[in-house]
């Protein structure tokens, strides 16, 4: 199950088309998109606290367009366990750095957080929010696809991910990368996408259904398929989410499919 897009799809063409996309959102956060995207909704739908975020520099929390709460899942499970200070934490596709800067600060002036992106107003809004954050001591932002972090092996506490797996035409290669670099006992917090059912050829044929999260969802099962094949363990769904809500992606699909996203924990082994 490598590849989730129908055969002859051009995935230079959509990797163009998402990157466009979130260009667009860095440089007019406020605009007409397919997806919710800022602070209030971020608290509303998916349970951030405001509290935190207001904490946080605008040009970070405008441009959020993360599906679920991946933080959360280490704030309140037990099993999953709390993101502790020393930590190294990787948001890969980390956009204008909201997850990062929350991550940031439960690592403490000890511990790194490193973001990777492929769209440069994107990162350019990331370094900048970490700076007025107060959090460029601790705080990398790199360049480069999630297909292929520009990170070493083994040198990660945990990933978080919210809302881009889904964007990627080779998901087992992203869950491979993500299994490559953490440490062994490492932790991935991921929010994405998913749907009901396989969506129709239709709709994976469709580049702008892509970047706006849903051309590429998979179905939960396929999602823990996906996890334990790249060898990671213990995953499971831990919340769910109807970040599409009255919006015009979820118009695009068929009813029955509910889109939606997930809060999904593994774990690399020992």
């Amino acid at each position: 199950m490598a590849l989730n897009c129908p055969a002859g799809f051009d995935t230079g063409y959509l990797r163009r088309q998402v990157q466009a996309t979130y260009e667009r959102v860095a440089s007019e956060p406020h605009g007409e998109y397919h997806f919710h995207r800022g602070a209030d909704y971020a608290c509303r739908y998916l349970g951030y606290d405001p509290v935190e975020l207001a904490a946080l520099p605008l040009i970070s929390t405008e441009r959020f367009a993360g599906v679920g709460n991946p933080l959360r899942m280490a704030d309140t499970d037990s099993v999953v366990g709390p993101v502790r200070p020393g930590m190294v934490v990787l948001d890969h596709a980390c956009g204008a750095g909201m997850d990062l800067l929350l991550a940031a600060r439960r690592v403490g002036p000890g511990g790194r957080a490193i973001g990777v992106d492929m769209t440069p107003g994107m990162r350019e809004c990331a370094e900048r929010a970490a700076h007025l954050a107060g959090l460029a001591d601790r705080v990398e932002i790199r360049d480069g696809l999630f297909e292929e972090l520009p990170v070493e092996d083994g040198s990660v506490d945990v990933v978080i991910s919210n809302g881009v797996v889904n964007l990627s035409p080779d998901k087992a290669r992203v869950f491979a990368e993500i299994r490559r670099v953490l440490r062994p006992g490492g932790r991935l917090l991921m929010a994405d996408v998913v749907v009901q059912r396989e969506l129709t050829l239709e709709a994976r044929s469709n580049p702008d259904l892509w970047a706006a999260c849903v051309g590429g969802a998979l179905v939960e099962q396929e999602l823990m398929e996906l996890s334990a094949s790249a060898g990671l363990r213990e995953g499971r769904v831990m919340q769910r989410f109807n970040c599409f809500y009255a919006t015009t992606a979820e118009r695009k699909v068929a009813k029955d499919l509910f889109v939606h996203a997930v809060n999904f924990f593994a774990r690399r082994p020992d």
